[in-house]
Formats: C-alpha cells, structure tokens, sequence
C-alpha cells in the first residue's frame, strides 16, 4: 500500500492496519465523501480496520448503555458518530491533533438525539468511556503487533497518552454541546410534550388530566388507540410522522398525538370509536357510515412509505392510553425479535394477533427452556428441521386437515403425510400428547426462529 505524505515519524505501523475478516468499504456509516477523504489520508485498509472495529465498539456501547440504542436508526447514528471519533483518532495518531477535522456533524447529531431522548449526560459520557476503552485498547494491541519491539514500549506509551488527550478534549466538546442543546430544547414547546407524555405513561403519575390535555391538543378523556412506528433509516421523522397518521386515520382516529422517541422511531396516539364499535373484520367505522382501510390497506401504505408500525388495543383514559401504548411496545418487540429470525417482517402488526407470543416471549431464556425441552431433536437447527416444525405446527392449527396444510404451504399433500410422520418420529409421541404445550412451542419456533431454538449466550455470540 502507498503511504500518504507527512506522516509522523515512527508511526509507519498504522499504514499496515487491516480488518481481521472481509470489510467493504460500503460497510462504512460515514457519507461516500467521507471515506473517500479518509482512505487518501491514511490508505483503505487502516480504514476497513476502523470500520470493522467500529461495528464492535458500538456493539459494546449499546449493550452495557441500552439508552444509547432505542431503535435500529437510533443505533445506526451511534454507529455512524463513533465511526467519525475513531477516523478522527487515526489522523490524530498519524499527523498530530492539527490534522483532525472539526467535531464531525453526526457526532452533534448524536448529542441533539440523547438531549431529546432524555438521555442523561452521565450515560452519555459512560458511553463516550466504553468507547474510549474499546478503541485505545484496539489500537494498543494492534501496535504491539505492528512495532519493533525496541521502540513498542515507548510508542504504547506515546499512542495511549495522545488518545487520552483526544478524548479529554472530544468530551469537553461533547458536554458543551449537551449542554447548550439541552438548554434550548428544555425551553421548546416539543420538549414539554414529550415531558407530559413521559408523566403521563408512568404509573405514578398525578398529571392533572384537563391540563395535559390542553398543552397536548389531544383529550385524554377520550378511546385510544396507540401506534409506535419505525424505520431502519435514520433521521426521517416527516415521514414516520405521515406514515403515523395515515395509519391511525385508516384505523378511524380523529385527532392524533404524534411524539417522535428517537431517530428512526416515534409513538402516536389516536382518538378513535370505543371499543365495543370496533368490528371483527379489523376495520373502525370514522363516521357512523364510511367504513376505513383494512390492516393489508394499512401494511401496504406502511410498506411504500418503508416503514412498520405495531398498534395496541383500544383503551379509555388515560389508563386506556397507557395499556395500549404498552402493547405497542409489546408489538413492536416480536416483530424485532422476528426481524433477527430472518422472517419476513410485517409491516402492520396488531398487538391482538401477537399477544400469546408477546406474553410468552416476555422471559426469552423461559421460553427458550420451554421450545427446546417441549420439541426435542425437532429445535434442531436445519432447513429439514424447520419444514418439519412448520409443517406440523399448521398441521395442528389446521385440526389435521392435510388439504388445509398443503394450500398453505404449496406443496403436496403426500409432503405434508409424510413431514407429519416424520416430526411425530422425531418427538418420540404422539400429537395428543401434551398438545396445547407442542402448538405453543411450535408457534415460538416458527415467530422467533433461534432467540428460543437456541440458548442465547449462543445466539448472541
């Protein structure tokens, strides 16, 4: 690899960084133009490194600070700001504190998002120490490999006193930004919103009810049903929000209450007919005589807007609000869990059709005990496995009928006798034995795949 002009002396070593496994430069959460200007600093490979160790540092980050996290787009910001802080500590280490770029614009885009999650700044900086740890520790072992061993001693010392410098400084500059967008957003107008709605979601609260709804603009007196939705894209509040409110007006609301939560997220809320008016068919009368979209109508709109939402059920009051926001969550959880599955997600879920597994799979680790002791060598993980557990587990659900199964899963109905047979092998009993608990550890399986096939220090390895 060429080496760029001006580099530090003794510092030759980073030039021969690299990642351990396959990086592509596509792989990186900074702007095209970004790495461009990065790899002609100091060459592709030290960035693929950086890349590849970033994706470690902020899963680190996220699991000892869940705050930090939140929502796909949520982490995909946090990826992309600390991904800035590590480039900025190559060129730091390469061409000395003057060549490092002015704080880059995600790592502030990073602070405005904490400030308006409520994330306090002590969690903040405990993220901004994890990944200080991380990373010094990256770049230590990585010296030690690459140095002469007569001068590695010296140029550990000189590598973690210049880290500590960088980021001594890049704290300061993160707690001033904190600070003066904290001050600005405490004093807004969306920050009392988000405050009440925060009071109000506790169980505790003593909120008066005839207050928040007037600085909410939204009767809380009323039914309502709640909503969170989400998208993997980062920083697309105007279209969480359109897609928020087309969504709940389909399901009959007449005013809404949208609160965006993070990057990539937002709750909402909407007035809709009580409960006893709603029809089974999953559509809400607006007006007496107009009858609204379907839940495929809703999933579809979601789909072109590339978003998901998960709706709780009706509720009255501010309890109503509450209950409801919290199946949401509930909804929004399996669909998370089913997304790491490898299923095909759902654009629109209804807490009402998930709620069996939301419960269960409220104790991943119980669960998890539960579909491996119930199904035996049938949790195996294998595609001949897999076909075998849903195959039987629409069997079950279709009470036994082969013609059922066959049109759901387009294959033949001697494929379905014969995968029948087969799992029933497997089980070492029959299907009447323990039937309620083998349909519930079948549905397990087939929603959430190996978050409960697998016990999960193996799973999140």
């Amino acid at each position: 690899m060429t080496e760029t002009g001006g580099r530090r002396p003794g510092r030759a070593w980073i030039a021969r960084l690299g990642p351990r496994g396959e990086v592509d430069l596509d792989r990186a959460a900074s702007p095209r133009a970004v790495v461009e200007d990065a790899v002609a600093r100091v060459g592709a490979d030290p960035v693929r490194w950086a890349i590849e160790l970033n994706s470690v540092v902020v899963r680190r980050i996220v699991g000892e600070v869940p705050a930090l996290g939140g929502s796909p787009a949520a982490v995909e910001l946090l990826r992309r700001g600390n991904e800035a802080t590590t480039l900025r500590a190559l060129f730091t280490l390469v061409d000395g504190p003057a060549a490092a770029p002015p704080t880059d614009e995600a790592i502030l885009e990073g602070i405005h998002e904490f400030v308006h999650r409520a994330v306090p700044l002590e969690r903040v900086l405990h993220g901004v120490r994890i990944g200080h740890a991380a990373t010094t520790e990256a770049f230590l072992r990585a010296c030690a490999e690459l140095v002469d061993p007569e001068v590695a001693v010296d140029e550990v010392t000189a590598i973690s006193r210049e880290l500590f410098s960088y980021v001594d400084d890049l704290s300061d500059t993160m707690i001033r930004a904190y600070l003066v967008e904290h001050e600005v957003w405490s004093t807004s107008a969306a920050a009392a919103r988000a405050d009440i709605v925060r009071s109000l979601l506790s169980d505790a609260t003593t909120t008066d009810v005839g207050e928040a709804s007037r600085v909410l603009g939204y009767d809380l007196r009323r039914t309502h049903e709640a909503v969170v939705v989400w998208s993997d894209a980062p920083n697309g509040s105007s279209t969480l929000q359109a897609a928020a409110t087309e969504a709940l007006r389909a399901r009959g609301a007449t005013t809404m209450l949208v609160v965006p939560v993070a990057s990539g997220r937002l709750w909402a809320w909407g007035t809709v007919p009580s409960e006893g008016t709603v029809p089974s068919d999953g559509t809400v009368p607006s007006d007496g005589t107009r009858r609204t979209g379907s839940w495929e109508t809703i999933a579809e709109a979601l789909s072109r807007q590339r978003t998901q939402a998960a709706f709780g059920t009706p509720g009255g009051g501010v309890e109503g609000f509450r209950r409801s926001h919290r199946e949401a969550q509930r909804g929004e959880r399996v669909e998370r869990l089913r997304r790491e599955a490898g299923r095909v997600p759902r654009h629109a879920t209804a807490y009402a059709d998930v709620a069996a597994i939301a419960l269960l799979a409220t104790d991943l680790d119980a669960a998890g005990d539960f579909v491996r002791r119930e199904l035996g060598g049938l949790a195996t993980r294998s595609a001949s496995m897999e076909a075998l557990r849903t195959t039987l587990y629409h069997y079950i659900g279709a009470e036994r009928s082969l013609v059922d199964v066959a049109r759901r899963l387009h294959v033949a109905r001697g494929t379905v006798t014969y995968r029948v047979k087969r799992a029933q092998e497997v089980l070492g009993h029959g299907l009447d034995d323990r039937r309620f608990a083998l349909h519930t550890a079948l549905a397990l399986a087939e929603e959430l795949g190996d978050a409960v096939l697998q016990p999960r220090d193996v799973t999140e390895r």
